[in-house]
């Protein structure tokens, strides 16, 4: 059925026995879909420029890419990158000694360590304004929350990009500044303080202090309480070295929590 149509063109049909046109290259015995076009001239245009982008002499590059080409801005950064780097990937990577590019679009660039090459090469990443996320299992994964940043976290007071890029998460640029549970940070009259809470059934706000650290006691105090009060539930308690043994009894002893939470009583 192929031999009819230029090279590299295939011609398919949908369901309702709509005709359309599939286009694709074999480069280093891989086989690659190229995408599929309503117009054959297309279709060929798509394989040709794939062949010029394949070919051992081309010079084409990632900024050679336009709107207007045939091929999605996605096909274009796999095809080079399988020319220079002689590793196919599905998803729009491109592979550095040390670490590598994920292409979201030309102008929105995410940058890995190459210890995660394995999992977004086969995590497909989308993007929802300046949030970035992938399907894992059926569920919306936020990227930042793959490297310890809550979803809550606030820039600068919970986690900060050591080079102030946002979209470069290789681990060594990212420094964690809240790792307390139960913790988030608010801003209050362009003052920021720590507001806590902890899930019983639903969420029981705790209370909102001037520091992180009494934040983190107050939490840990949160759990002692319900489990005074009889709740059987699992809590993984704050690990507070900020001050000395003394000093955490002190806070512990003197810091307020909410009289809902001091008066709650498991059902019976």
């Amino acid at each position: 059925m192929g031999s009819n149509h230029p090279e590299g063109v295939y011609e398919a049909q949908k369901k309702n026995g709509e005709v359309y046109y599939r286009s694709s290259i074999t480069y280093r015995r891989k086989h690659i879909s190229l995408g599929s076009y309503h117009d054959e001239q297309l279709a060929h245009r798509a394989y040709l420029t794939a062949g010029e982008i394949l070919s051992n002499d081309s010079t084409i590059t990632l900024s050679d890419y336009q709107a207007s080409s045939v091929l999605s801005f996605e096909k274009w950064v796999v095809l080079i990158n399988f020319r220079d780097n002689g590793i196919y990937l599905g998803n729009p990577i491109y592979v550095k000694p040390k670490f590598f590019y994920y292409y979201l679009a030309p102008d929105c660039i995410l940058k890995f360590d190459s210890d995660d090459l394995f999992y977004y090469s086969s995590h497909k990443i989308m993007r929802r304004g300046n949030h970035y996320f992938v399907a894992d299992y059926g569920m919306q994964v936020n990227i930042p929350s793959r490297y310890g940043i809550k979803n809550y976290a606030v820039p600068s007071v919970d986690f900060r990009f050591r080079n102030g890029d946002a979209t470069d998460f290789r681990r060594e640029n990212l420094e964690i500044l809240n790792t307390y549970h139960g913790v988030r940070t608010i801003k209050k009259k362009d003052k920021y303080l720590y507001a806590v809470r902890i899930h019983v059934n639903g969420y029981y706000r705790v209370g909102i202090y001037e520091d992180i650290v009494t934040a983190a006691i107050a939490y840990n105090k949160a759990v002692d309480v319900l489990h005074q009060n009889g709740l059987k539930k699992n809590y993984t308690l704050n690990y507070v070295d900020a001050v000395s043994p003394s000093q955490y009894a002190e806070i512990y002893s003197n810091l307020k929590i909410s009289q809902k939470l001091l008066d709650f009583r498991p059902d019976t």
